[in-house]
This record gives C-alpha cells, sequence and structure tokens, in this order.
C-alpha cells in the first residue's frame, strides 16, 4: 500500500462530521478501529503482530529478542476535535517508510519494529502519554487504576470493555531493554520549519511542561437575588488567574494557558460553587517553567482571597526537559545530510511526545515534518503530502542507516 492509500483509510476513522476533526479517544470505538487498522497493516507486511501488556501495539520484523532494535512509531489517538496528522504521520510514515526499504533491497541487521503508543493524548483521562509512561515506569499500576474520565469511568473499567486486562499494566523494561534506537516522525507544531523553508527538521529537545488543576471554591446562590457585595463568586478570581497566565508567559516568553474549565452547579442562572480550571504552562527551561506558575499561583492566591474564595492547587502531570540523546541526535542528522541536498535544521518544541517519556530510559530521537500553518490539535493541522513524502524518505534514509550498522 502506498502512503496516500494508507492516509486515505485511515482518514475517516474517528472524524466528526460536525466540526471535521477527531474524536479518537483511549479505549474507545474509533480507538478500536485504529488498533484494527495497525494490526491488518502489520499483518499485510508479513510482520509479527502484538499487544504489550500496557496496551501498546507493536509490529516486527525480525526477532526483537535479538536485541539492538531499531523502532519507528507514534500513537494514533486525539485530542478532542484534534487534526489527522498529530501521532497518525508517524505511524503511516513508519509503515511506509518500511515499504521503501524493502523497495531498496536493504538487509536488516537488526530487528526492527513498528509501534502504536496508546493513549497518548490523555484526552479521555487527563494525563498524557500513558501507554509509554507505564512502559516506562513513570506511571504505576495503582496511579493508572486512579485516572478517571468525565463520565465517571475508571481506566481499568475502560480497558476491560475494550478487552484488555487492566491488572497485567506496569513497567516493561525488558522490551525496552531490546530496543536500541527509537525514532519518532511527527508533524511539527509550530512554524518553525516553514519559516525556514524546510520540509523536515530533527528535534532537539522538548520544553518542560505540566497540568496543574485550579480548584476556586466559593457559594452557589441565586444570581438575580444575592447582592455583588454578598457574593463569593469563584468566577471572578478564576478568570483573573487566566488573564495573568498570558501576562507570566509573555514577560518569561513562554507559553501558558487555561483551555479546560468545569463549573458547578454550571446554571446560567446561579452563581458557581465551584469552578475548576486546568492549567498547561511549558518554557524552555526548568527556571522560567517556575516562575511563571509561581506567579499564576501568587496571582490565584490573592485575587481568590480578595473574594472569599478558597483555592487548592493541584499538579496533575509534569514532564521535565528533555534532551535527546547527542549521539543518536547526531547520527540521524549525518545520516539525513550525507549524500543529499536536504538541510536539517535542529530545532526545540514545546509539545510533548513519548519520544521525550522513553528518551530516560533508551536512546530517543525525533524527525518533524513541515506544518505551513502552524496549526495543531485543531482541524486545522495541515501537512503538504510533498511533505509528508520528504518525511517518509527521511525517515527510510534514516532507518537503514541504523538498522545497518
Amino acid at each position: 500500500m502506498t502512503f496516500h492509500s494508507m492516509w486515505a483509510e485511515l482518514l475517516p476513522v474517528g472524524r466528526d462530521s460536525a466540526s471535521g476533526g477527531y474524536r479518537r479517544f483511549a479505549w474507545s470505538g474509533a480507538d478500536a478501529e485504529c488498533r484494527a487498522w495497525f494490526q491488518e497493516q502489520a499483518e499485510v507486511r508479513g510482520l509479527v503482530h502484538e499487544v504489550d501488556r500496557n496496551g501498546n501495539q507493536w509490529a516486527w520484523l525480525g526477532d526483537p529478542a535479538q536485541g539492538d532494535a531499531v523502532v519507528t512509531g507514534s500513537h494514533l489517538d486525539s485530542v478532542p476535535d484534534g487534526g489527522a496528522f498529530d501521532g497518525p504521520l508517524g505511524v503511516v510514515s513508519a509503515f511506509a517508510a518500511l515499504d521503501e526499504l524493502r523497495s531498496r533491497n536493504v538487509r536488516f541487521a537488526k530487528p526492527l519494529g513498528i509501534v502504536n503508543f496508546g493513549d497518548e493524548e490523555g484526552a479521555r483521562f487527563g494525563l498524557a502519554c500513558v501507554g509509554s509512561r507505564l512502559a516506562a515506569g513513570q506511571l504505576t499500576r495503582e496511579q493508572a487504576h486512579r485516572l478517571t474520565d468525565g463520565d465517571g469511568i475508571t481506566l481499568p473499567r475502560a480497558m476491560e470493555a475494550a478487552g484488555y486486562d487492566p491488572d497485567a499494566i506496569g513497567p516493561d523494561p525488558e522490551r525496552l531493554g531490546r530496543i536500541g534506537a527509537f525514532v519518532e516522525l511527527h508533524v511539527e507544531q509550530g512554524r518553525a520549519l516553514d519559516i525556514g523553508g524546510d520540509a523536515v527538521g530533527v528535534a532537539s529537545a522538548i520544553w518542560p511542561h505540566g497540568r496543574w488543576r485550579f480548584d476556586f471554591r466559593g457559594e452557589a446562590n441565586h444570581a438575580g437575588t444575592t447582592r455583588l457585595a454578598d457574593r463569593r463568586d469563584p468566577m471572578l478570581p478564576y478568570a483573573e488567574t487566566v488573564l495573568a497566565a498570558r501576562r507570566e508567559a509573555e514577560l518569561a516568553g513562554a507559553v501558558a494557558t487555561f483551555g479546560k474549565i468545569a463549573v458547578e452547579p454550571n446554571g446560567v442562572n446561579a452563581i458557581p460553587s465551584l469552578v475548576r480550571g486546568w492549567l498547561d504552562s511549558r518554557a524552555a527551561d526548568q527556571a522560567s517553567l517556575d516562575t511563571v506558575v509561581g506567579g499564576i499561583q501568587k496571582a490565584a492566591r490573592e485575587c481568590a482571597d480578595a473574594h472569599g474564595v478558597d483555592l487548592d492547587v493541584v499538579r496533575e502531570s509534569f514532564t521535565p526537559v528533555v534532551e535527546f540523546d547527542h549521539a543518536l541526535r547526531d547520527e540521524v542528522a549525518r545520516i539525513l545530510g550525507r549524500d543529499t541536498d536536504l538541510t536539517v535544521p535542529v530545532l526545540g518544541t514545546g509539545a510533548g511526545h513519548d519520544a521525550g517519556i522513553l528518551s530516560g530510559s533508551i536512546p530517543t530521537a525525533m524527525l518533524f515534518v513541515r506544518n505551513p500553518t502552524g496549526v495543531s490539535h485543531s482541524p486545522a493541522e495541515y501537512a503538504a503530502e510533498d511533505d509528508c513524502l520528504a518525511g517518509v524518505a527521511a525517515l527510510a534514509d534514516v532507518l537503514e542507516g541504523l538498522v545497518c550498522r
């Protein structure tokens, strides 16, 4: 199958007809369709398909028990109403790159694997990269079992409904120990490549980033009869905190976003008793991130106190700065620059990825494909087919250089 035919086959899965975006949430029907597609792609190529204890899918050419395997891939799930490219581009490109290597009659000196990591986006249970975190031992079984979606369904219950065993999840050092290098291709979530006129780039590092939950607790009351002076309205300090996040991020050259909110009792004519907002913040270094989040929390507490509102702040997830393996990164850049006129910019990113999670366990690297709009996590996310094919060719070159040495 060609890149185009694979892409066209996967494109309708989980797509919302109203928004044009994707709702491929972990352990949902759309997720099951994506997994079936992955298994089919593996089997038509004669690869050995398996699902590990954490629900991650693997397709193997050669015996991974041999060790020093080279693995590529990404994820197939999405954020709510996300774009088509974030994650799936890396998986489709992985199969297309293997096809390209076979057309070159490459002799594989090492096992080659393709992976689809489960629940990378964290759209359903609120924690990103669940599959890779579990495998790397960065998320315990007990912690994972406490994850709950917006409908009150726990992760174990969702896994069981999808036919998987939630009691089997946990660290997988033996599997990761078989991998000598992991290379993830991903659409760029920004415009650095487009501004520089490059189709493909190499990642240098992932900014430190995290998610914090702000719970503002006030007093529910009637919106029409309660004097302003008598109110303990948690919406007011929440609104001030959103503005404070923008100010603090601008001062530090970072980013901070309140993109999700829950309100109780959530009535048009009721003063809220609870406003719960989730902050996502990222910065180029740890000190800058600490400054931004500290400034936001300080502003939130001052405003909450001024309005008689209680505030709790909980850090729900955090990933420190990830410097990709320098030796592998440099080898990837060398391979791409060899015998070609391709310029290979090296750039950092504020977006988290499975490659970043795994970097503490195995050597990892990333390739980025140009995104001309810079838009991501949106139906407007886009990459031109020529750039996608350039990404496939670059990934094939990298894999050839790694599996043949």
